[in-house]
């Protein structure tokens, strides 16, 4: 069935529950790159270096990595709408209170606040659009790929608007909208059915343990460093008012999704999943070298270049991380992600680092380097790579409870 068709159980026919559920997902993929254009702002009005502003993904991102390990264990006692709930309370206070901040330490510190209630929220909000969906899991996926581009390519669209006015705007509309979220799924939502088994806070590091799994997240932890030295350190190298800071990574957004829903898939399909991987991360270690060693004109090109591999990466590496093993999908999501989000943290806060120690051009450098060693992992351990995840299909949608994926996809 074309996800696409507008009959019964197509995307555009969903329940209220569902709109909901993926409208909150838009706002809460939205606070990633947020930020983005009013960092040098921050910088400015809370009188702080560039480095330590960049701890707020640095703070961020490492909450972020170990709440993987309790996500399941939550939402497994409680259930998929409580949880949702939870972490939409933990976004509006923190987000808010991030906007009331009189220093870079109280910003930073509510930032990681901030990064458990989207934790939650977002490692939990796919099962429940899957789980409430019409017409199987092919419409809800698409619908929360598309919410995930949305939410990254407007982010920093919302964040160059708020913040042309202040610094401090950006994060009291987050903590406004999600509140509008938090009421719209307490109105339209009804609690999922829980899983069959409740998850333990290891079992994660436990799925770890299959050699295709580790792979797949070493891989994606030296690509994700890549990722977020583009998202986090580039906006200092250009050094662009908001509005134009914004524009850069609206159009660096829309790739991103284009690519992650619509051209990933389709090279997939002709190439081969390793294949796309391993050349998309090679193209990308290119793209950061030229951003770093060309000129104004070539590093906004690259930024916004930079979009289509990620888009096509994260696509690729969702699927192998959530079908190369026999583990639970989203106990493998769990673990996977709970490896390569540490990356996330230790970019922002070593790209600055590195150009205070060498200079602007050597951060690039690295990143580069990452993205061609999580390709090396992709060449290396291709034979643990490589599964029939058919094989899985039964045993997963058994563990599931709610179809193919059950977790976050990127």
């Amino acid at each position: 069935m074309d996800p696409f068709d507008a009959g019964a159980g197509g995307l555009l026919r969903q329940p209220k529950a569902v709109w909901a559920t993926a409208g909150a997902s838009v706002v809460a993929f939205m606070g990633i790159g947020l930020v983005d254009p009013i960092l040098p702002s921050i910088t400015q009005g809370l009188h702080a270096t560039a480095s330590q502003v960049s701890l707020l993904f640095t703070s961020y991102f490492l909450i972020t990595a170990v709440a993987m390990l309790l996500t399941g264990f939550v939402s497994s006692r409680i259930g998929g709408r409580k949880t949702l709930l939870l972490g939409l309370a933990f976004v509006v206070v923190f987000a808010g209170l991030a906007g009331t901040s009189d220093t870079v330490g109280q910003l930073v510190g509510f930032r990681a606040g901030w990064g458990l209630g989207n934790a939650l929220f977002v490692s939990t909000a796919l099962a429940v659009i899957v789980g409430a969906a019409a017409g199987g899991s092919a419409a809800a996926i698409l619908l929360y790929e598309s919410a995930l581009g949305l939410g990254m390519a407007c982010g920093p669209l919302l964040g160059a608007v708020l913040g042309n006015v202040s610094w401090r705007y950006p994060f009291f509309g987050t903590a406004t909208l999600m509140a509008i979220g938090f009421l719209c799924i307490t109105a339209f939502l009804k609690e999922q059915p829980r899983p069959a088994r409740k998850t333990s806070v290891l079992d994660p590091l436990k799925a770890l343990g299959h050699g295709g799994l580790a792979s797949a997240a070493v891989s994606a932890f030296f690509y994700n460093y890549t990722f977020f030295t583009v998202l986090a350190f580039t906006p200092f190298v250009l050094d662009m008012t908001p509005y134009r800071s914004g524009a850069v990574f609206f159009a660096w957004g829309v790739l991103l999704a284009v690519f992650s829903v619509i051209v990933a898939p389709r090279m997939q399909a002709r190439f081969g999943s390793l294949k796309v991987l391993g050349g998309s991360l090679v193209l990308l270690a290119a793209d950061v070298l030229v951003l770093g060693y060309g000129g104004h004109t070539a590093a906004i090109v690259c930024t916004i270049l930079s979009g289509a591999f990620i888009g096509v990466n994260n696509t690729v590496y969702t699927e192998l991380a959530l079908g190369v093993s026999d583990a639970p999908r989203p106990v493998a999501s769990a673990g996977y992600n709970f490896v390569r989000w540490f990356a996330a943290a230790a970019a922002p806060y070593f790209a600055p680092k590195i150009e205070e120690w060498t200079d602007v051009h050597i951060p690039f450098v690295v990143a580069a380097v990452t993205a061609v060693l999580g390709a090396v992992v992709v060449v290396v351990r291709r034979k643990a790579l490589t599964h029939e995840a058919e094989e899985l299909e039964p045993k997963h949608a058994a563990e599931d409870g709610v179809g193919v994926f059950a977790d976050w996809p990127n």
